[in-house]
């Protein structure tokens, strides 16, 4: 059975000098056609919104104090977590009317922030950081802002941040082939209050290529707290898929789940048929239906999806209310909310079919098999 979002433990003392800010307010193109309907972090994962989760753990470090920065469907997040109160949280939001970049973003929420020490967090990275331990390095460094930076096997796929023997940021770099570290930004930040109020105001502004490196070639201290926690990107299908996967598995950490983790995740309501396999951290929705000798691995089966008997998905998302047909194999796939997929179809590599779409019985095929 699948955890509600309703209860969030909290494990540390609460702490009214730390607010914290989550920047949520990214149109999420990479995740369409899910994203059409909905904002990315609040799309469902192992049970819940995927913001549930960084809520957990932001209130397991004590801190209730939180600041969403929205634009995309703003409306959304608000309609269901309300106040915070639900969660032992307060919740306040502050919407952006035209983009303004992660550091305008931030900006922008200064008016609701009275706290000398704001927590940022980029709002689709799922982390397992503990969060008092970032705070921990910015207090004792006395730095104006504090970078979580996490080392990864392959940084070539992103910028890297290096960092002098006192663990002082010294540079931002791009994308590069021959990366002098493996050190990468997580997105998520402490900042002294006082840096953002020098922000620009009402204009776009890039906290990565121009806060940071501003901060650097005026000589204040931006510190780094590096570690090998969990941490994922969810942009893309892909990540999202295994991001979900891990928390279902035990492999990624969210105090908003409880109890044991296994091979699935099937939520209350939801029907499966004798003979179906669940398996890879597959999630299946509420008032979703799997049928009979169906497999599915990996699989994130959103609300009121039917998968019918026999067939097979694989490391794909399922919208809401869509319908895979009998026989049908859906593999690295997106299929939209209420897409309809015929018997005996095949979708791979990629394949992304956009809500309401119907697809009949055989009318894709990649391969000559009958």
């Amino acid at each position: 059975m699948a955890p509600t979002d309703g209860d969030i433990t909290h494990t540390g003392t609460p702490d009214g000098s730390v607010q914290a800010v989550i920047l949520v307010g990214g149109k999420g193109t990479r995740l369409r056609p899910l994203t059409l309907s909905a904002p990315k972090p609040m799309l469902p994962t192992a049970g819940m919104p995927f913001l549930t989760h960084l809520l957990s753990r932001i209130g397991a470090a004590g801190i209730t104090d939180v600041v969403l920065g929205t634009s995309f469907k703003a409306e959304v997040f608000a309609e269901h977590f309300g106040d915070g109160s639900k969660l032992g949280m307060r919740l306040s939001y502050v919407t952006e009317t035209e983009p303004l970049g992660t550091g305008g973003a931030i900006r922008n929420v200064l008016p609701e922030l009275t706290a000398d020490t704001i927590l940022v967090f980029n709002g689709d990275v799922l982390g397992g950081t503990d969060v008092r331990a970032v705070l921990d390095t910015h207090h004792s460094s006395g730095a104006d802002v504090t970078i979580h930076l996490v080392r990864v096997g392959d940084p070539r796929a992103f910028g890297c941040v290096p960092t002098d023997d006192d663990g002082r940021v010294t540079a931002f770099l791009e994308k590069t082939q021959d990366p002098p570290t493996d050190q990468i930004n997580a997105g998520c930040y402490v900042f002294k209050r006082s840096v953002i109020e020098e922000i620009d105001a009402g204009r776009p502004v890039s906290v990565e290529r121009e806060v940071f490196p501003g901060l650097l070639a005026h000589g204040r201290h931006v510190h780094a707290h590096v570690d090998t926690g969990y941490w994922r990107d969810m942009g893309t299908p892909e990540d999202f898929v295994q991001g979900s996967a891990d928390l279902v598995r035990g492999i990624a950490p969210s105090p908003a789940l409880s109890g044991p983790r296994g091979e699935s995740l099937v939520h209350e309501g939801a029907g499966v048929a004798p003979g179906a396999v669940l398996v890879g951290g597959t999630v299946v929705g509420r008032g979703a239906e799997i049928g009979a000798r169906a497999r599915l691995d990996g699989a994130v089966v959103f609300d009121g999806a039917v998968i019918e008997a026999g067939a097979v998905v694989e490391r794909s998302i399922i919208g809401f209310g869509a319908r895979i047909g009998p026989r049908a194999l859906v593999r690295d796939g997106v299929i939209g909310d209420g897409a309809d997929i015929g018997a005996r179809c095949e979708l791979l590599r990629g394949a992304r079919v956009w809500p309401g779409v119907t697809i009949p019985d055989g009318g894709v095929r990649f391969s000559t098999d009958v």
